[in-house]
């Protein structure tokens, strides 16, 4: 048996370039186009998707995404991996869905009745729950479109609190209907609409799924549907290990390694071990003739949040870019490397720090970057959801 294919550091960096449409080469025509090239864009911060995909397009429109989003619902906002809230192409809605979503459902439901276990709502609190999510989804289904508030007015009992933590020191009150809408959305019955507010707001409208795409969810085989998904990773973010495909689906060793069985790919050398790559994929990308590139990348952005062994585009910058719970802040890239962090002022203004020379050229460049950036964001103001030390320090 012949020796295992490598793949180096350069060459992932310049696919990261490539694929992930951060090489000025590839920066793409339409959100969705960007969102295909990513598989999934992170969604638990608003702010992320719109950023994400304006790092990545030629000539990046507010309105545009907010189309894509919400009226020709292109993309699709779902709960998928790693229970994360993420934005997807709509032709993979269901793939998550069957992958990832139905199991996190199950998981929801077990920990919803442990938490209202001591709350007095119902003696049979499982049978309350399930009338309750078809009360809410009926009267979602009346209204056609409606926020958590509005839903508490035809369904009062969504209005009840309930105290999780108890005696920890992040303690807390939250109202039954965040469960319940999370439950019902998990379960593919409703999804999210277009938010209240701006483009930064975390406040949904919510909609019937089979009223906000049309045929709703097609049913699919768990077991393809993690293969499919897998397959979709590696084309993006190939070549990967075991531990990043698992990181990055939230999915269990067992259920990485049957889909991997299912797919066609070849074991590759890579600087931190064996990794996997798509059989067809094993053509080098032309770094000869790639030209230099820079990105400035938001909070929770897709490509560094893809994988779980990052030391190839990382180096030594984690505990400045990362919190402690694993959430990356904004980044400056230079050629498929993080080379520093960046934030936005009060007054508008990016701000950015670099943590390792990259040469006068790409300085220049990542200062137009900036310029460019504050320029597009205008009068918006950004604050990551998940603060982090070099996002701090540059914010003040």
């Amino acid at each position: 048996m012949g020796a295992k294919p490598t793949i180096d550091i350069t060459q992932r960096r310049a696919r990261l370039g490539q694929r992930h449409r951060l090489a000025k080469s590839a920066l793409g025509q339409t959100p969705v186009e960007v969102a295909r090239s990513l598989v999934a864009i992170h969604g638990t911060d608003p702010a992320t998707v719109f950023l994400s995909i304006a790092a990545r397009t030629e000539e990046p429109m507010v309105t545009e995404i907010e189309s894509a989003l919400y009226e020709q619902k292109a993309l699709i906002r779902l709960l998928g991996m790693r229970r994360t809230m993420f934005v997807v192409p709509q032709n993979l809605a269901a793939v998550v869905h069957a992958a990832c979503t139905r199991a996190i459902a199950v998981g929801l439901r077990r920990t919803t009745l442990k938490l209202y276990a001591d709350s007095g709502f119902a003696e049979d609190l499982d049978a309350w729950l399930h009338a309750l999510e078809d009360a809410t989804a009926l009267a979602l289904g009346r209204r056609g479109e409606a926020t958590a508030q509005e839903l508490s007015v035809d369904v009062p009992d969504l209005k009840q609190q309930v105290v999780f933590a108890v005696g920890k020191n992040y303690e807390g009150v939250q109202g039954v209907a965040t469960r319940i809408l999370m439950q019902l959305a998990a379960e593919g019955r409703i999804m999210r609409g277009r938010p209240r507010g701006s483009w930064i707001s975390t406040q949904y409208r919510w909609a019937p799924t089979d009223a906000w795409l049309p045929g709703g969810l097609s049913e699919m085989d768990t077991d393809v549907a993690q293969a499919e998904l897998i397959r979709r990773w590696l084309h993006a973010f190939g070549p990967g290990t075991l531990a990043d495909v698992k990181w990055w689906t939230g999915l269990t060793m067992g259920e990485v390694k049957r889909a991997l069985d299912r797919l066609d790919v070849v074991e590759v050398d890579l600087e931190c071990g064996t990794g996997f790559v798509l059989a067809d994929d094993l053509e080098p990308v032309p770094v000869a003739a790639m030209e230099p590139w820079v990105a400035l990348l938001p909070a929770l952005d897709s490509t560094p949040m893809g994988f779980s062994e990052r030391a190839w585009f990382l180096g030594s910058h984690g505990p400045k870019i990362f919190d402690r719970s694993g959430n990356i802040g904004p980044t400056v890239w230079s050629d498929g490397r993080i080379v520093g962090g960046w934030a936005q002022r009060k007054n508008g203004t990016i701000a950015y720090k670099l943590l390792e020379d990259v040469g006068t050229a790409a300085e220049h460049a990542i200062e137009a970057r900036a310029q460019s950036l504050a320029a597009w964001l205008g009068s918006m103001r950004i604050i990551p959801r998940f603060r982090t030390p070099l996002e701090r320090e540059l914010s003040a």
